[in-house]
């Protein structure tokens, strides 16, 4: 039986055409969960923290990632898992909801409009078009942006640094008990990732976990469990609301993020695999509707942005090279429903005695994460001001003013400025001026 099991599984995922075994793939898809399982604490955490349900917040990443995950192994057979976006759902968040005050329905309506966009322009080449069009210091400094950001929530949330009336921020109480959790967890955390160690990340929370509960910073609330139940965040995506004009800039932030992780992603796992080919990438439609259309269900179950992992990349180290690896990973997503008392316990925010809740044990992911996004700096072209200035401009004013759309717009609008004002206008795409000029109307009537 398990004969005819491996030799299914050999024909189906093209393993030896691929240089690749069952024993590989399935090593490969444990060390790809292991190094993203951190989102199945964060997530919660972040989405509870604006009024969604925790629990069940849990279950709809881990149904959504597992059905994404499949359906990247079924229509493109590459080793690569699906999971909410770091950054898409700090976006949802801090900028969709807090500032500008969106309900969470609605934003969850806009998530789904704009999978459905990603969805109808699979076959007119917008896409691409798009990529081509956005230029690299721009692309570049996005990431930056967004890790900026990341690292910025996390360093509060861990509270490391404070709000001050005087200087907006300054350092926080060091010697209080959530912030040395905090400062445990992102010394281990370092400390592995700089060893090479894939589960660094993991390991981090773990080890913060460990150390909260002893302090009896939080409470042992077992480790397996029946799935808490879905119904409060089930179906109420507000799709009417997000087609209201003002939606209009968020249903296009959520699908521009998603275009950039989503290609930049898939190429840079595709070539770390050998899944390149003459510099194209085969069946990245079907990678990319995987992702869509994971979104589209991913935010009627109650969650953001579902996109490709980089994280894949660790899976493809250990030899990962088809979409079983994908399999596995979703098997282990759908086997993490039942251990939501561990995460319940782990996701959990922590209140200080002035009132103000703290999330210790997930924070150093956070910075970490945020370091890892930062990289691509050094590819910004800092020798030309007409690059420079609209990449510093975009990645400067993403955490300051806690909006991802405000830093991609600060970016868009200098650099069309720049490139006119140096008379290097052709450089730019015609698609860049035009979002530059929708930026200025957008500020123009903004209230």
């Amino acid at each position: 039986m398990l004969r005819v099991i491996q030799e299914f599984l050999e024909h189906r995922f093209l393993l030896k055409e691929r240089g690749s075994s069952v024993r590989t793939e399935v090593l490969a898809g444990l060390t790809t969960f292991l190094t993203l399982a951190y989102i199945l604490f964060v997530q919660p955490a972040l989405m509870s923290s604006i009024g969604l349900d925790f629990g069940s917040v849990f279950v709809a990443t881990c149904l959504a990632s597992a059905f994404a995950t499949l359906l990247m192994a079924a229509l493109a057979n590459y080793p690569i898992a699906v999971a909410p976006a770091m950054g898409h759902n700090f976006y949802f968040v801090f900028t969709v909801v807090l500032a500008m005050e969106v309900p969470w329905e609605v934003a969850l309506g806009g998530v789904a409009l704009a999978g459905l966009l990603f969805i109808a322009t699979a076959g007119v080449g917008l896409r691409e078009k798009l990529i081509t069009a956005i230029p690299d210091s721009l692309r570049c400094a996005i990431a930056t942006g967004i890790g900026l950001l990341i690292a910025t929530i996390g360093l509060q949330w861990a509270g490391i640094i404070v709000a001050s009336p005087g200087t907006l921020v300054t350092l926080g109480d060091l010697r209080t008990p959530p912030v040395l959790v905090a400062l445990v967890g992102l010394v281990v955390t370092a400390v592995l990732w700089i060893r090479g160690f894939r589960v660094a990340i993991l390991a981090g929370i773990l080890s913060a976990t460990t150390v909260a509960w002893l302090s009896d910073l939080i409470q042992f609330e077992g480790v397996a469990g029946l799935p808490p139940s879905l119904w409060p965040t089930f179906g109420r995506l507000d799709i009417g609301g997000a087609l209201r004009p003002e939606m209009v800039p968020v249903v296009f932030a959520f699908f521009f993020l998603a275009l950039f992780d989503s290609i930049g992603t898939l190429v840079g796992v595709g070539e770390q695999a050998g899944l390149m080919r003459n510099g194209t990438l085969p069946r990245a439609r079907g990678a990319l509707l995987a992702d869509a259309i994971g979104t589209v269900v991913g935010a009627g179950l109650g969650t953001s942005t579902v996109t490709a992992y980089v994280e894949s990349a660790t899976g493809v180290a250990v030899g990962g090279r088809t979409g079983l690896t994908a399999v596995v990973v979703a098997a282990l997503f759908l086997l993490s429903l039942f251990f939501s008392p561990l995460v319940s316990m782990v996701g959990g925010g922590i209140e200080t005695p002035s009132g103000v809740i703290l999330y210790p044990v997930v924070a150093p992911a956070l910075v970490l994460v945020g370091v890892m996004m930062v990289r691509g700096v050094r590819r910004i072209n800092w020798d030309d001001p007409t690059e420079a200035l609209p990449a510093f401009l975009t990645f400067v004013v993403m955490p300051l003013a806690l909006s991802i759309t405000d830093g991609i717009a600060f970016g868009f609008i200098a650099y069309a400025l720049l490139k006119v004002a140096s008379g290097r206008a052709r450089e730019a795409h015609w698609l860049v001026y035009l979002f530059a000029g929708l930026f200025l109307v957008r500020y123009a009537f903004l209230a």
